[in-house]
């Protein structure tokens, strides 16, 4: 899952982050409504954690542009009110969820987690191919009912290359899905994570190198 944070409150912003990349998620951060703004429509984020009061531009607008845009971007709308009057006037800019602060980060992460689910077309609850199993929902992979141990990002590459279904998958729409923007877009990360991911499946392997395209796995089947 792929997550901005725009919020002006540096520490509180970089804890949010720092927190959901935890869990797992790739998380950019924008410390300004322009910022965000311009990040939130050049990249397809699955959630925008967005605090409503921010300088350069408003919460409020960014909110309103996203749901009238059309996106299946879901907005998680952050403010310091919690009054009844301001979660409906939130809600009524097109937010999806409103949360006052403070809040138990548990909870953030609980409803980040539920609008998710809500920006991603359903996927299929398994993903197979040939004797290896990939189960979305309980983020667990099998070879042979052998169980992997794989870490977020080859966990991450290898759901993204199962749901091409057979189609080659570049690096940077690897990066671009599985990392956050942080990531130097030169490094060999995506390079060195597909080898440590084809040692870790083993024999025969699965994962082809299409040369000057990126990759390939056979067609996955649902299970």
């Amino acid at each position: 899952m792929r997550v901005l944070v725009v919020e002006d409150e540096r520490p509180l912003a970089d804890a949010i982050a720092r927190g959901l990349r935890r869990q797992g998620m790739a998380v950019d951060v924008a410390y300004d409504g322009s910022a965000g703004h311009e990040m939130a429509f050049v990249t397809r984020y699955d959630v925008v954690v967005l605090d409503r009061d921010l300088p350069g531009m408003h919460g409020d607008q960014i909110c309103a542009e996203l749901a009238a845009s059309g996106t299946l971007t879901r907005v998680l709308m952050l403010t310091a009110s919690g009054t009844v009057a301001d979660r409906v006037e939130g809600l009524q800019l097109g937010a999806d969820d409103y949360l006052p602060k403070p809040f138990a980060f548990q909870e953030l992460v609980a409803r980040v987690q539920a609008l998710g689910r809500r920006a991603t077309p359903a996927a299929p609850p398994v993903l197979a191919v040939a004797d290896l199993v990939l189960d979305p929902a309980k983020r667990v992979v099998t070879r042979a009912d052998v169980p992997l141990d794989l870490t977020n990002k080859e966990f991450g590459v290898l759901a993204e290359l199962l749901k091409a279904r057979g189609a080659v998958v570049s690096s940077e729409e690897l990066l671009e899905r599985v990392w956050d923007a942080n990531t130097d877009p030169f490094t060999t990360i995506v390079r060195v994570t597909v080898m440590t991911l084809r040692k870790k499946l083993g024999e025969p392997p699965l994962i082809e190198t299409v040369v000057g395209a990126g990759y390939r796995m056979p067609e996955a089947y649902e299970r």
